[in-house]
């Protein structure tokens, strides 16, 4: 029995690992140089491996068919891949919100772990890229590189969606796919950065805010997602944790309009934060109102609440209305934004669609069309939230991908 795994990033090197434990030789196609190119990457470096949290909670994380992950992450758990990368010497740690990352910060030593479970003695490293899959009377025969045909009986596709190209990750493994007969679904930006109508972004762009509650609205102002965390202003609009995982919820709506909402102090009650802001105002009265809110908001955010707010920067503290105020908690409790697109593609994190799930078997990872195709990780039509659940998507369809097809 000889499989064949077509990309070599966290997908391809857990199932060629794992097939080569019953296989009697595994072919790894990778054409970049090194192996595990994108995982070097992921968490600004430091490799965000998975999250801590239950089986069942992680499957919400999966605003896209994460039902569709059920055999797979209960076969291949959160704490099966900790287990395996401890076993290679990575210790981790869990963070905020659940999320594990190596103790050393260093995604390097993920991949070097990957690495060394990837290449057992039977599995053959090969650069090249796979550009068909040879087929004959429905059943597998091999994979046609640049290089040259590989024979095989059984073959996994994990050549990753399109997000990051550079990493290899440029939709290859998608027509793969559609040339054995799969449906796509088209390829969509997910976990990206948001381009904002308003231009007073790039005047901020860097600025960081911590502890915020962020509210995306239709067009019909029907609720779309509200969370709490951490995002950044840029020159085009917004990015952060707290934005990504935003981006996954509206993408549907977008087209007919999308505003944000950010409360700059969810900790407070509107009435909380007028008494304090009547506090503050009491003991700064006879400055201006440009240089009386430090203690509310970031500095550089000061002459844009109080543009929108429509207040005279110069006004004197002790001469601002009532109404002037008003509008001030209003802005604090409610910074609005108009989103007008996603950032190109090649930015997100992860790439939403891919092979549709009702052609795979849920339970094999094997194809429904092609017997003894299978298909594992990014190039599959599901995505998940921010926080490690694309990656361990990943490890766990690799591993069950992997252990069907070595069978």
């Amino acid at each position: 029995m000889t499989v064949i795994v077509c990309g070599g990033g966290a997908a391809g090197m857990i199932a060629a690992g794992t097939a080569a434990k019953t296989a009697d030789k595994v072919i790894l196609i990778e054409k970049n140089d090194a192996l595990g190119r994108k995982l070097r990457i992921t968490g600004k470096g430091r490799c965000n491996i998975t999250n801590a949290c239950e089986i069942e909670d992680m499957i919400e994380m999966y605003p896209v068919n994460g039902k569709f992950l059920y055999s797979a992450l209960y076969t291949f758990t959160n704490d099966s891949i900790v287990e395996l990368l401890n076993e290679y010497g990575v210790e981790t740690k869990v963070e905020r919100g659940g999320r594990v990352f190596p103790v050393s910060d260093d995604a390097r030593d993920v991949v070097s772990a990957m690495r060394k479970y990837a290449l057992q003695p039977n599995v053959e490293l090969v650069k090249d890229e796979a550009k068909d899959i040879i087929i004959k009377d429905g059943k597998i025969w091999g994979v046609k590189g640049i290089l040259r045909q590989y024979n095989g009986d059984r073959v996994i596709v994990c050549c990753g969606g399109t997000s990051y190209p550079q990493t290899g990750s440029d939709g290859s493994g998608y027509k793969l796919a559609k040339k054995a007969g799969h449906t796509l679904i088209e390829p969509t930006p997910s976990l990206v950065p948001l381009v904002a109508k308003e231009k007073w972004c790039a005047d901020i762009m860097g600025l960081s805010l911590k502890n915020v509650e962020v509210t995306a609205y239709n067009s019909k102002n029907k609720k779309l997602y509200s969370g709490f965390g951490e995002m950044l202003f840029t020159h085009f609009g917004m990015s952060g944790p707290l934005i990504l995982s935003l981006s996954a919820h509206i993408k549907k709506e977008l087209k007919n309009g999308v505003k944000i909402k950010i409360d700059l102090k969810p900790a407070l009650s509107e009435q909380q934060l007028d008494t304090r802001i009547l506090r503050d105002f009491s003991q700064q009265k006879n400055k201006h109102i440009i240089n009386a809110l430090d203690a509310l908001m970031p500095k550089k955010l000061i002459p844009i609440v109080i543009k929108l707010s429509d207040i005279e920067p110069h006004k004197a503290v002790c001469e601002i209305t009532r109404e002037e105020r008003k509008r001030l908690l209003d802005i604090l409790k409610g910074l609005t934004l108009n989103i007008t697109d996603f950032r190109p593609i090649n930015e997100a994190i992860i790439t939403s669609g891919g092979v549709k799930t009702s052609e795979i078997n849920s339970s094999t990872m094997e194809s429904k069309l092609v017997s003894g195709l299978y298909f594992a990780g990014e190039i599959i039509d599901v995505d998940g939230y921010t926080g490690g659940f694309n990656l361990q998507a990943a490890w766990s369809t690799g591993y069950l991908a992997g252990l069907n097809a070595g069978m």
